[in-house]
């Protein structure tokens, strides 16, 4: 089967960029990626262990959860999860991200790519608190590229139009599609879903 296998063949036959497309990258946060990332209540990060392989995980709160603490700094804060901290074992090998916030209706997005540490400080994690409850930890992220995303993708896939969102019949709740691929019981697997949303989302 064809395939592409080098950069010379990739240029080839995708041909050369926009003008907007080549020189959009800039360095820092200007106003407005501040703008954009204030309004933003869910982004995906993505990270890759020391052998490369990737990772990219949903993270969400109000608008406006990252701080842009300035031009080049932002703040994410951790909430409850299952522990696995699969983002945060690849930052403790490698600590290049990439960060893309999306604001609901909005048919482009952000992207920051950067470096990243994961911080503990009581008097930081109190500070982007949520309901009253610190931050398990901050992940500080250094900007070195920051650029907005053509809305193609999202106006293709109109994502934000409910009168075209796909029907879900069929499809299994979380627990108790963990439950039949790892051969647990789907009651358990249910009530333990259930609590942790209940009692541990923030």
């Amino acid at each position: 089967m064809p395939q592409i296998e080098t950069t010379a063949d990739l240029a080839c036959f995708y041909g050369t960029p926009s003008v907007l497309a080549q020189k959009k990258t800039i360095d820092h946060i200007d106003a407005h990626a501040h703008a954009f990332i204030a309004r933003s209540p869910f982004l995906v990060l993505s990270t890759a262990d020391a052998d490369g392989w990737p990772d990219a995980s949903p993270r969400g709160d109000p608008p406006g959860f990252v701080t842009v603490e300035n031009e080049h700094t932002l703040l994410l804060p951790d909430r409850p999860g299952n522990n696995r901290v699969d983002s945060f074992h690849n930052v403790m090998a490698n600590p290049k991200v990439g960060l893309l916030f999306f604001v609901p209706g909005h048919s482009h997005s952000l992207r920051v790519n950067g470096a990243a540490r994961l911080l503990t400080d009581d008097a930081l994690c109190r500070r982007v608190a949520m309901q009253g409850k610190p931050a398990r930890a901050v992940l500080e992220v250094k900007a070195k590229e920051v650029f907005f995303h053509c809305g193609k993708s999202l106006i293709r896939s109109r994502v934000w139009d409910p009168a075209h969102w796909p029907d879900r019949a069929g499809l299994a709740s979380l627990g108790t599609a963990v439950a039949e691929q790892i051969g647990f019981d789907p009651a358990a697997a249910e009530a333990i879903v259930a609590e942790s949303i209940a009692k541990r989302l923030y």
